[in-house]
C-alpha cells in the first residue's frame, strides 16, 4: 500500500479558558457571582477591592437589609465596570500617637480602642440556642448507659431544622462503623427517648404522630382531648379532607364537641423545631431595576450587585518590566484581566436581555399579569443575535424588581395559547383570568374546573379541564370539594 498525502478542511468549536470562564459567571446568580469574585481577589494578587468613589456610591445603593427592595427610581443607574477602574488613594495608617503625650500606651475604656487584644465585655451578645443544643442538655438529665445515650445522640443529629426525623433507621445506621453492631431496633428505642424531650413533636416522622406527641403530654382533663386524639390518629386523612358530616357519624359526637377537638389541634405546632436555631432565610438581590421613566420602561443594573474590584496597578506594573516579571505573575495578570473582561461582558449580555424582556412585556408592567404576552427564549436570542442557550444562561437565578414585585427572569417567558379570533394568550394570562374568576365566585357555590373551563371558553379562551386543574393546582388553590366544606364550615 503507497503512502498518500491529502489537505482536508474542516470546522470545529473549541472552548478556550477564557470562554468557559465566560460561560460559567453568565449563569451565576448574583450572590453566586459576588463570592466567586471574592473568591478571585484571594487567589489572584492582581486583583483588589475598588475603593473609589464611584465605587463607594455604589456599594452605599445597596440596601441595609437584604430583605429590602433597592429604589424603583430611574436616578439609580449603574454605571458599567470599566469605569470603576480608578486609582484609589492610600488608607492612612489607623496606628496614630496618643495625643496627650507619654511614652506608654493607655486604652479608653470605651469600645474605641485601638488595641485589638482587649475586647469589651458589654459588645458580647448570647448565642442563639439550636434545637440540638437544647436536646442535649436535657439528655444530660437523664440517667442511662453511654451507648443509649450515643444512639441518642445519633437520632438528634439526624433531626432536621423542623424537628421531623425524615431519615429511616437504615439510613441512619449505615453512617455508624459496622464494629458498633447497631440495628433498627436500637434506634427505635433511641428515637422513643427524644421523642419524650421538649418541645413536645421532636422526633416524628410525619405530622400525624408530630400531632399525636403533642396531644398525648397534655393534661387529662382538657377539653375535646379524647376525640381529638381519635382524630389525629385514627381519621387523620377524613380530617385533613375536612370530612367533618362523616367524621361526625364515625365518632357519633355533636358538631360542638367536634369543633372544640378541631380547635384543640389547631393549637399545636406543626413544625415545633422551627423556633430554635438562627434564621436560615435566604434574601434575593435583583440584578435589574424596572421603573418608569418619563412615561417608559427602563431597566437599569442594581448597583447593589456591580462588583466593586480593578486590577492592581503596581503589581501589573512589576509583572510587566523584564527583570522582575515571570511566568507565574504573567499568567496570573492575564488571568485577572480575562476575568474583568468577561466580568464586563456578563453585565453587558443581562442588560441587553432585561431591555428586550422589558420591551416586550411592556404591558405587563401597566396592567399586570392578566396583560401577559406569550415569549419564548427563541425570540430573545434572535432579537439579540445570541444563542438560545445564553439567553438561558441570563434566566437562570436572575431577578427583576418592579413596581407590581420581584420576579425571576424566567416568570416573563410563557406559553402561547391560542384565542378565538385567532389572536394568542399566555399561559401566565390564563392563570391570572382563573384566579379572578375564583376570587368573585360564590363562597357556597363555587366553581368546579369543568365551569371554570367553560367560563374561559365564553372569553374566547378555548382550556382543556384538566389544564385548568393543573394550573389550579400550581396556583395552591384548593379543589371545589374543599372550597366548599371551606365555606360551610365557616358559615356555622
Amino acid at each position: 500500500m503507497g503512502q498518500t498525502m491529502e489537505l482536508r478542511l474542516r470546522q470545529h468549536l473549541t472552548l478556550t479558558p477564557q470562554l468557559q470562564q465566560a460561560l460559567r459567571l453568565l449563569q451565576l446568580s448574583s450572590l453566586e457571582f459576588e463570592q466567586e469574585m471574592r473568591e478571585a481577589m484571594d487567589t489572584n494578587p492582581f486583583l483588589e477591592e475598588d475603593e473609589s468613589p464611584r465605587a463607594k456610591d455604589a456599594e452605599a445603593a445597596r440596601p441595609t437589609e437584604a430583605a429590602e427592595e433597592p429604589d424603583a427610581a430611574g436616578d439609580a443607574a449603574a454605571d458599567s465596570p470599566a469605569d470603576e477602574a480608578a486609582e484609589a488613594s492610600p488608607r492612612p495608617d489607623d496606628s496614630a500617637p496618643d495625643e496627650r503625650g507619654g511614652g506608654m500606651d493607655e486604652t479608653p475604656r470605651n469600645g474605641s480602642s485601638h488595641d485589638h487584644d482587649e475586647t469589651d465585655w458589654t459588645e458580647w451578645s448570647e448565642a442563639q440556642l439550636t434545637l440540638r443544643d437544647h436536646l442535649r442538655s436535657q439528655l444530660l438529665l437523664s440517667q442511662m448507659g453511654e451507648r443509649d445515650r450515643a444512639l441518642a445522640h445519633l437520632v438528634i443529629d439526624a433531626l432536621d431544622d423542623d424537628g421531623y426525623l425524615k431519615l429511616s433507621f437504615e439510613e441512619i445506621a449505615a453512617l455508624v462503623n459496622a464494629e458498633h453492631e447497631v440495628e433498627a431496633a436500637d434506634l427505635a428505642a433511641a428515637l422513643r427517648l427524644v421523642q419524650t424531650l421538649e418541645p413536645a413533636g421532636i422526633g416524628a416522622r410525619s405530622l400525624r404522630e408530630c400531632l399525636l406527641l403533642q396531644l398525648q403530654v397534655l393534661p387529662a382533663g382538657t377539653t375535646g382531648l379524647p376525640i381529638a386524639l381519635k382524630l389525629a390518629g385514627e381519621h387523620f386523612p377524613l380530617l385533613a379532607a375536612r370530612e367533618f358530616v362523616r367524621l361526625q357519624q364515625l365518632l357519633g359526637c355533636s358538631d360542638s364537641d367536634l369543633h372544640v377537638a378541631r380547635t384543640l389541634i389547631r393549637t399545636l405546632n406543626p413544625k415545633p423545631g422551627l423556633k430554635f436555631g438562627p434564621d436560615d432565610t435566604r434574601y434575593v438581590v435583583p440584578d435589574i431595576v424596572v421603573s418608569k421613566i418619563r412615561g417608559r420602561w427602563t431597566a437599569t443594573l442594581n448597583p447593589a450587585v456591580l462588583p466593586r474590584i480593578r486590577i492592581n496597578r503596581a503589581y501589573a506594573d512589576i509583572a510587566g518590566s523584564r527583570a522582575s516579571g515571570g511566568v507565574q505573575m504573567s499568567r496570573q495578570l492575564q488571568e485577572a484581566r480575562w476575568l474583568i473582561r468577561n466580568m464586563e461582558q456578563r453585565f453587558v449580555t443581562i442588560q441587553r436581555v432585561a431591555d428586550a424582556i422589558v420591551a416586550k412585556q411592556r404591558n405587563f408592567f401597566e396592567y399586570g399579569e392578566v396583560a401577559m404576552k406569550p415569549l419564548a427564549l427563541k425570540q430573545i436570542a434572535t432579537a439579540l443575535g445570541l444563542h438560545e442557550s445564553t439567553v438561558s444562561r441570563v434566566t437562570n437565578g436572575k431577578y427583576m424588581a418592579t413596581p407590581r414585585g420581584l420576579f425571576e427572569f424566567k416568570r416573563f417567558f410563557s406559553r402561547q395559547l391560542t384565542t378565538d379570533n385567532g389572536g394568542a394568550c399566555s399561559a401566565t394570562a390564563i392563570r391570572a383570568l382563573l384566579r379572578e374568576l375564583i376570587a368573585a365566585e360564590s363562597a357556597l357555590d363555587p366553581f368546579s374546573d369543568a365551569q371554570l373551563a367553560r367560563l374561559l371558553a365564553g372569553q374566547g379562551l378555548h382550556v382543556a379541564r384538566r389544564t385548568v386543574t393543573k394550573y389550579r393546582t400550581l396556583m395552591r388553590v384548593p379543589s371545589v370539594e374543599l372550597r366548599r366544606a371551606m365555606a360551610r364550615s365557616a358559615a356555622a
